[in-house]
C-alpha cells in the first residue's frame, strides 16, 4: 500500500496522540468494514488498538492502529505519525509506495 504521514491528535479510536507515537491510521475503507461493539461509536471498533508489523524496503518496525484514513484511497494504506515514517524515508518524500504490514 501507501504510506504518507500526519499531524496526530485525538483519533478515530478516540485516543489523543502526539507525532511521536508510533501510531497509524489505516484506511477509512479497511476501519469501516470492522465492527464496533458499541454500534455508532468509532471508538469501540475492533481495529482500535490492535498492533501491526509494517515492513519497507526492508525495515520493520511495530505500530498500533489509533484511527482512520479518510483521504488514504487504497484498502491497505497507512497514514503515520512524523517520527513512525522517518523510520522509512525523509519527511520530504512525502509518499512511500509498496508498504505492507501485518497484524501482530
Amino acid at each position: 500500500g501507501l504510506g504518507t504521514f500526519f499531524e496526530t491528535g485525538l483519533g478515530a479510536c478516540g485516543v489523543s496522540n502526539v507525532d511521536t507515537d508510533y501510531i497509524v491510521a489505516v484506511s477509512e475503507a479497511l476501519f469501516d468494514s470492522y465492527t464496533e461493539t458499541s454500534p455508532g461509536n468509532p471508538n469501540t471498533n475492533v481495529l482500535c488498538n490492535r498492533p501491526i508489523s509494517i515492513t519497507y524496503n526492508g525495515v520493520t518496525v511495530q505500530a498500533t492502529i489509533t484511527d482512520r484514513c479518510a483521504g488514504c484511497a487504497g484498502f491497505g494504506d497507512l497514514d503515520m505519525t512524523p517520527s513512525l515514517f522517518t523510520n522509512f524515508a525523509a519527511e520530504s518524500v512525502g509518499r512511500i509506495f509498496g508498504v505492507d504490514w501485518v497484524f501482530v
